[in-house]
């Protein structure tokens, strides 16, 4: 019975050791999510609604991040719906913050293609900042037109 017990001792000072070593990634969503919907008439007389949605998951402890996004397009005609397609996903993008931390963020996107969208489907916003310091970093990432993107971030000032 002594046995028993000293082993679940060891046991427990072993996870406690471990403990801060197996620290977890903390994600946060971000809290600006948007839905844009658009139609088309096709041959036919067949119409197609497509909808898009995105958001950005934050990893709060590294500052890496994913861009997700989902869309649904509907054609139909006038009797029936003919067909339903889903598409989506999330990818990774690189670190906002070079160390590790305890980082706060959000998101925005441009609008779909339209006069402020000069070479495509727009672009994102990225803000983060560092919860245990007065560090704010604004990223801003658009579409070159060119197949690439360009990104930049400018860390604040404060006055």
């Amino acid at each position: 019975m002594i046995h028993v017990i000293k082993t679940c001792w060891a046991a427990a000072l072993l996870c406690m050791a471990l403990a801060p070593a197996a620290r977890a990634d903390d994600y946060q969503l971000s809290h600006n999510q948007r839905i844009s919907c658009s139609r088309g008439l096709a041959p036919g007389k067949l119409n197609t609604a497509t909808c898009k949605s995105y958001t950005y998951l934050f990893n709060t402890r590294t500052s890496e991040y994913f861009r997700c996004q989902v869309s649904l397009a509907l054609t139909r005609d006038n009797k029936e719906v003919i067909n339903v397609q889903t598409d989506g996903g999330c990818t990774k993008k690189p670190r906002i913050f070079e160390t590790d931390g305890h980082y706060d963020f959000d998101a925005t996107e441009t609008e779909p293609p339209n006069t402020n969208s000069f070479f495509g489907p727009g672009g994102y916003s990225i803000w983060a900042a560092d919860m245990a310091a007065q560090k704010i970093r604004g990223c801003i990432t658009i579409s070159s037109g060119l197949g690439s993107d360009i990104s930049k971030c400018l860390d604040m000032t404060f006055q």
